[in-house]
């Protein structure tokens, strides 16, 4: 059996989730989602994933709600998060598709100006002359 793998710091691991920008901490562990268009997307990479985790032998929790895929990190023999599961999640987004763009803004419609003086009828004011 190797030696466990040290538990990270919450500092450390602040530090390194920039490194992994689409992950997030939740409940001493690491976590991602990634949406496919269907459920055959998802699962190539599932098993995509299982085929890398199995080479590392260290191995994500895995939840399949048809096509979104939620990955778990976490070291169970360092109880936490350790460096092998930030080198996992990057493994984890070099395999998974680019998440999708975010959506463009609305069109602007032209601005409606607000009538000008110019634009105007001219108003009628006659001076009474004094006689």
């Amino acid at each position: 059996m190797s030696t466990p793998v040290p538990k990270m710091t919450d500092a450390e691991i602040q530090a390194a989730l920039p490194s992994v920008p689409e992950w997030s901490e939740l409940n001493g562990a690491i976590q991602r989602t990634l949406q496919f268009p269907n459920f055959v997307d998802a699962m190539r990479v599932v098993n995509k994933v299982a085929e890398e985790a199995e080479r590392a032998n260290h191995h994500p929790d895995i939840l399949v709600r048809y096509n979104k895929v939620t990955f778990t990190l976490s070291t169970h023999d360092s109880g936490g998060i350790t460096a092998k599961d930030f080198a996992l999640a990057a493994t984890i987004d070099r395999l998974a598709p680019p998440p999708p763009p975010p959506p463009p803004p609305p069109p602007t419609s032209p601005t409606l100006a607000a009538p000008s003086a110019a634009g105007a009828p001219a108003s009628k004011s006659r001076s009474k002359k004094a006689k």
